[in-house]
C-alpha cells in the first residue's frame, strides 16, 4: 500500500483509509460485529493503516468496534475519531464546551482501548464556543499525550485559519467526490497554503458512484439516504449519466466505476487521503485497487459532470462550513 502524509503534520497514513461509520450506523441495520472486526483486521493485512470513527456513530458502539478490532495492532495504525456532537432526543446537537471535550476524549480513549488518539476532529463547528477556545483545550490534551494531532470536520475557511493559528491542524475532513466538489472553491486552496491535509469522506458519493444504485433504488427506514435530496427518484434518474461515464472510463482502464472515482480523488492532490466505507470484503479489495490506477488525462472527461440534487437536507447543511 502506498503512503501519504497529511499536510505538514508528519502524520503518515495509507493512501486510502477506511471509514467505519457504516459498520454500525446510518446505512441500515448494523452488520454482524464479528464480521466487521474481521473486515477491519483484513484491511490492516492489506496495508490500510488509517481508520475513521466518531463517538456519535451509534452512538458510541462504532468506537467500541474499532477499538476491539485494532487493539492487537494498535501501534501500527492511525485512529481518527471525533468530538463535539451529541444525540439529544434523537437529533444531533453540536457541543464543544471545554468540559464536554474533556469528557468526550476520556470516553473515546476507553472505548478505543488506547491511551492516545492519533487524530481528533471537531465533528462540527459549535457557533456557541469560539474555535480559539476549542483549540486551547486541544493544545492542552496534546501536551498531556491524550491526542497527537487534531483536525476539523466540514469547517469553513475562516474557522480553519483561526484554529490553525492557535494549534496547527493536521487535517480537515469534508465530503468530497465527483459528486460534491465545493471544497475546491475555497477550502482546498486554503489547506494547500497552510500545509493541512485533506480527508474526504463519502468519496464514492454514499455508494452512488459505485454504479450499484439505480434510478429505482429504495432505502430502508434506518438508511439516512432516504432523506437526502440527491437520492430522491428524480435525482437518481438524472444523475445516472455520471455513472455511465465512470463505466466507460473503467472499461478503458480495466477497472470499476468505484476505482475510477477513488483514483480521481487521489489524483487531485498528494496530501488528500480518502476514507471510503464498506461492510463487504470484495468492496474493500476493490477500493484498495483504486490506489494504483493512473487516470493519465482521461479523467478530464469527468470535469464536465453536472450533478442534480443537494447532498444534505437543508437542516443538515446548516451545520457545515461555518
Amino acid at each position: 500500500m502506498k503512503k501519504r502524509v497529511l499536510g505538514k503534520s508528519g502524520l503518515e497514513v495509507s493512501a486510502i483509509g477506511l471509514g467505519c461509520m457504516g459498520m454500525s450506523y446510518a446505512y441500515g441495520p448494523a452488520p454482524d460485529k464479528k464480521e466487521m472486526i474481521s473486515l477491519i483486521r483484513a484491511a490492516v493485512d492489506k496495508g490500510v493503516t488509517f481508520f475513521d470513527t466518531a463517538e456519535v456513530y451509534g452512538p458510541f458502539i462504532n468506537e467500541e468496534l474499532v477499538g476491539e478490532a485494532l487493539a492487537p495492532v494498535r501501534d501500527g495504525v492511525v485512529i481518527a475519531t471525533k468530538f463535539g456532537m451529541q444525540i439529544q432526543e434523537g437529533k444531533p446537537t453540536v457541543d464543544s464546551r471545554p468540559e464536554g471535550i474533556r469528557a468526550s476524549v476520556e470516553g473515546s480513549l476507553k472505548r478505543l482501548k488506547t491511551d492516545y488518539i492519533d487524530l481528533y476532529y471537531q465533528h462540527r463547528v459549535d457557533p456557541a464556543v469560539p474555535i480559539e477556545e476549542v483549540a486551547g483545550v486541544i493544545q492542552a490534551l496534546i501536551r498531556e499525550g491524550k491526542i497527537r494531532h487534531w483536525g476539523l470536520s466540514e469547517a469553513g475557511v475562516n474557522t480553519i485559519r483561526r484554529a490553525h493559528r492557535v494549534q496547527p491542524l493536521a487535517a480537515v475532513q469534508s465530503e468530497y467526490s465527483l459528486w460534491w466538489r465545493r471544497p475546491e472553491e475555497a477550502v482546498l486552496p486554503a489547506l494547500e497554503e497552510l500545509g493541512i491535509g485533506f480527508v474526504p469522506f463519502s468519496p464514492l458519493g454514499k455508494g452512488f458512484l459505485t454504479g450499484t444504485i439505480g434510478k429505482d433504488a429504495t432505502f430502508g427506514h434506518s438508511d439516512y439516504r432516504r432523506i437526502v435530496p440527491r437520492f430522491m427518484p428524480d435525482a437518481l434518474e438524472a444523475n445516472q449519466g455520471i455513472v455511465d461515464l465512470l463505466r466507460q472510463i473503467a472499461v478503458q482502464l480495466q477497472a470499476t466505476p468505484a476505482q475510477i472515482a477513488l483514483a480521481w480523488v487521489l489524483a487531485q492532490k498528494p496530501w488528500i487521503v480518502p476514507i471510503p466505507g464498506t461492510t463487504k470484503m470484495h468492496r474493500l479489495e476493490e477500493n484498495i485497487g483504486g490506489v494504483d490506477i493512473d487516470l493519465a488525462g482521461i479523467g478530464r472527461a469527468l470535469e464536465k459532470i453536472e450533478v442534480v440534487g443537494a447532498r444534505y437536507p437543508e437542516e443538515f447543511e446548516k451545520r457545515t462550513g461555518l
